[in-house]
């Protein structure tokens, strides 16, 4: 998908790392539970040792994966009144105030990633704050439905957060069945292919491979200081995970492709979307990916950096 065409995480491609601090990323607890409290993004920290957005760092006792909360911490997302056409929203601080210090998580103060509630019409967009600590965009809300709306962000001297909050848009919206799960997903004209099996409760490798007219991809360009971006949505309750690459572009180490490696840990067995953005001459493009996590009874196979 052309980011920049449609104005804008919930780990494939290019040694990037669904998980902990230069190791696994977890959106903690199944369905319905509670999380144990871990790193950010969702419940993770990724493997560049930058906390990110989500519910559930550590220390701060059990929490929901991100992007399930309203409010959290004494921060609260609310949707504020736009011209037509226009997304607007503040993020509410302890004091009650809207908060107007961010700091820059990879090249932005704010990623908002949206997407209907039947796990369709993803986007991942940039809004500008203005100096009252409103942020506005382009509205990305695509046509009648309910949508999902993450504020993935990090307040100037607090944790990063996620928070979520649903929008509707009215008409006639019928729901779109969720993709069949495979290994293979096609977008403007590249293929991206998935290796590994995503399995409950342990570390999975999963390998994506980009290729365009059967040729690999050799030359992605960086991307918000990133050669790929992940994000992750668990079917049901759209627990949110967002994760970067292990390593940086220039590094020395890490190649601009074809493949791009992750290591992710599902919280539960179940179905995920997955939604890779990477750049490839000057354009964004967007593969997406349904999965299912299986059971497991073992933890043998986790992988640690």
């Amino acid at each position: 998908m052309n980011v920049p065409a449609r104005l804008g995480i919930f780990g494939l491609g290019l040694a990037v790392v669904f998980g902990a601090a230069m190791g696994t990323g977890r959106l903690t607890g199944p369905v319905g539970a509670e999380a144990k409290p871990s790193a950010a993004h969702g419940g993770m920290k990724e493997s560049s040792g930058m906390e990110h957005g989500g519910a559930g760092h550590g220390g701060h006792g059990s929490m929901p994966p991100g992007g399930l909360l309203v409010s959290d911490r004494g921060y609260t997302l609310t949707t504020v009144p736009a011209a037509t056409g226009t997304f607007a929203f503040r993020i509410v601080g302890p004091n009650g105030r809207a908060v107007t210090a961010f700091d820059t998580q990879h090249d932005k103060r704010m990623h908002l990633i949206v997407v209907r509630r039947d796990l369709s019409g993803f986007r991942h967009v940039h809004p500008t704050m203005d100096a009252d600590g409103t942020w506005q965009v382009a509205s990305p809300l695509s046509g009648p439905g309910t949508y999902r709306a993450f504020a993935d962000f990090k307040p100037t001297g607090a944790d990063p957060l996620t928070l979520g909050i649903d929008e509707t848009v009215a008409g006639d919206a019928a729901p779109r069945p969720l993709p069949a799960p495979a290994t293979t997903a096609t977008v403007d004209g590249y293929t991206v292919t998935l290796a590994g099996t995503l399995v409950a409760g342990r570390s999975s490798r999963l390998d994506m491979t980009i290729s365009r007219d059967g040729r690999p991809v050799t030359d992605l360009q960086p991307y918000l200081a990133a050669y790929g971006h992940l994000v992750a949505l668990r079917q049901g309750d759209l627990a949110y995970l967002h994760v970067h690459p292990d390593g940086e572009p220039g590094d020395g180490k890490t190649r601009p492709g074809p493949v791009i490696t992750f290591f992710a840990e599902a919280p539960s067995v179940g179905t995920y979307r997955l939604y890779l953005d990477f750049q490839h001459e000057g354009t964004v493009h967007t593969a997406e990916f349904t999965v299912t996590a299986g059971a497991s009874d073992t933890t043998s196979g986790d992988h640690q950096h």
